[in-house]
């Protein structure tokens, strides 16, 4: 009876402790939205979303992908170690004029693979035109 007894507290610890451990890469954004504000038609549309890898665990960023072919993202290609920082450069074609509402989704291998981020503002006509 005490052997069973023992054999069950020590399988009950070695899981708590596996599921305690939080092993791999996680993704942190400064900020999940890039307003460009007010912008005249034509103006540079390059913009950038900076993370953090702040899991234990190199982070692979293996699509980024936009809602229109307006909206070019860039990824990383090499991983980012734990600790380190990266960027994902998205460029707007602004020689549209009008709001900008678009969505960059991000997939890796972080515990939240998915991360939808957001590009927001207007394009105003040039002055005169």
């Amino acid at each position: 009876m005490m052997k069973k007894l023992l054999l069950v507290l020590f399988i009950g610890l070695l899981g708590f402790g596996l599921t305690a451990q939080e092993n791999g890469a996680k993704i942190k954004f400064k900020s999940d939205t890039v307003d460009y504000g007010e912008i005249a038609k034509g103006s540079d549309g390059l913009r950038v979303f900076e993370f953090t890898n702040t899991g234990n665990a190199p982070l692979i960023i293996s699509k980024v992908s936009s809602t229109c072919g307006c909206t070019i993202p860039k990824k990383p290609e090499a991983p980012i170690l734990p600790g380190k920082t990266g960027e994902i450069q998205v460029k707007y074609d602004t020689n549209r004029v009008g709001p900008i509402r678009k969505a960059i989704t991000v997939i890796s291998n972080a515990d939240t693979p998915t991360v939808v981020l957001k590009l927001k503002g207007e394009i105003k006509a040039e002055p005169g035109k």
